[in-house]
This record gives C-alpha cells, structure tokens and sequence, in this order.
C-alpha cells in the first residue's frame, strides 16, 4: 500500500487488519503489474486520441531506411509519455517517505514498478503496411507500437516465476538474500521480493487467507484451475450434482410456452 493508506490503516486501530503478504513476490508481480498497466492504458489512448497531452511519438517520422525501402511513419505508441505518467503516478507516493524505516520495501516497490514498465517497452514491436502498384512492397511505412498485454502479462509471469530475494537492509544498492549469488547483478526487469510467501494451500485466519480446502476444481485442467495443484497434493473429493432446468421450449398458439423438465447429472471436484 502507498505510505498514506498505511497510515489511515494504523490510526484505525488494532481491529483493522494489516494488508497481508507485504513485501512478497505476490506483490511485485501487483506492482509490476499496475505499472505495466498504466503504461499500456495511458499510451494507447494518446495514439487513439483521447486525450489532449499527448498524441503519437512523432520523433520517428521522415527517419527510416530509404535504401531498403522503408520509412517511419503511421501513428508511433509514444511510451516515453506513458513511462512518465506512470512514474509520476505510482512513484511519487513512495519517493516522499523520509523515515527509514521500511526502506527495503520501498526501494523494492520502486523497482518493481519501474519493472513493469520496462517489460512494455522491452516487448515493442514494429509493425509495417506495403505501398505499391498492385499490392508490390516496393515501399513500407513502419510504426512502432506496444505488445498485447497478454502477452506483457505473460512475461511478466515468467520474471514473477523466478523473482529474487533481497535483504531488506537497504544499503547503497539493492542486495540479493543469499550472500553466496550477491556478485550477480540484479537486472532492472527482474521482480525482486523481501519476505517469503505464506502457505496460501492452509487457511490463516491472521492473514486473511482462506485456504484452498473445499474449493471446486478441474480434474482434467494442468493449469491453476486443476485438482492437483489447487488442492496443493491432498486430493480431492468426487460427487454427483443433480442439475433439473427447462429445456427444448417452443412457442404455442396461442398463447404460452410449453417446457420439458431436463435432468443432467454432474461431476463436481472439491479439495480435501
């Protein structure tokens, strides 16, 4: 949470509970995630037009290369403004805290947003449209412009997948955890985190976790929906929903609707 939210929390009272999971790679990725997503947002309504700040990156305009038939031109994603937007955004509220308590986990937040943005800008492509007598390409005119994100999603997945610990002892730089990798530079995509997750599988009430015990899940799915990982290895429970609605209806002259009374009977799978 920003500094300022943290605060309100604190002068609330004990009875309200304090965010859970500070300073893991869950929140990194949330963090690397809102900037990457601002980013893309603010940059994408520029080119469309809506909005008054900004337009479209004009500085690659009449560059190119007319030698292998192709020049700069369309509408340019202007991320530079984007970035910037988001830095202001995001960044500011952290930037003020003078106390140096928690200064690990601020250093932390800072770098996570910047990663994000970094992961849109890393993942522009260039996009080109042909010019010529009969379709030819005798000539391009290429833009650039941002991935999907999707895609920015899925990268950033992966940098989450294999996130770096730090020491929350904030020195002149960011430090790795383990004393023995400290030599190996920390890259500006990587997610870094400070604390270890918790066990999200076993239900703690203090954390507000809920558990995974009686979730529903896909048997037959590998991915996060599936038995065995959302049931986190204690198997699973099978039984029999009895599913009655109307169906095959047709319209009757005149004037009502006539049903048959359906039955299906459905697997469903709960973890133990």
């Amino acid at each position: 949470l920003p500094p300022s939210q943290e605060g309100s929390q604190r002068e609330l009272g004990s009875n309200v509970p304090m965010p859970c999971c500070v300073g893991t790679k869950e929140t990194a990725f949330i963090s690397a995630v809102m900037a990457a997503g601002l980013v893309h947002s603010v940059t994408r309504s520029c080119s469309m037009g809506n909005m008054t700040e900004c337009s479209c990156d004009v500085t690659l305009r009449h560059g190119g290369s007319a030698s292998e038939g192709w020049h700069w031109g369309g509408c340019s994603d202007d991320i530079h403004y984007g970035m910037s937007f988001s830095r202001k955004f995001l960044d500011v509220p952290f930037k003020n805290i003078t106390s140096k308590s928690g200064s690990g986990l601020v250093a932390m937040n800072l770098h996570n947003n910047e990663a994000g943005r970094q992961a849109v800008a890393k993942l522009m492509s260039v996009d080109c449209r042909c010019h010529g007598v009969s379709g030819s390409c005798a000539v391009k005119t290429c833009w650039k412009t941002m991935s999907s994100f999707e895609k920015i999603g899925r990268f950033l997945k992966d940098k989450y997948e294999n996130s770096i610990q730090i020491s929350d002892r904030l020195k002149k730089k960011l430090r790795r955890k383990e004393k023995s990798q400290r030599k190996i530079p920390i890259g500006k995509e990587d997610l870094l985190y400070v604390n270890k997750s918790p066990n999200y599988c076993v239900e703690d009430q203090k954390l507000g976790i809920p558990g995974t015990q009686g979730r529903e899940c896909n048997r037959t799915s590998q991915g996060p929906d599936g038995c065995n990982l959302l049931c986190c290895g204690r198997g699973y429970n099978t039984h029999v929903v009895r599913h009655v609605e109307r169906c095959e209806c047709k319209f009757v002259w005149c004037c009502y609707v006539r049903c048959r009374r359906c039955e299906t009977m459905t697997d469903v799978h709960t973890c133990k």
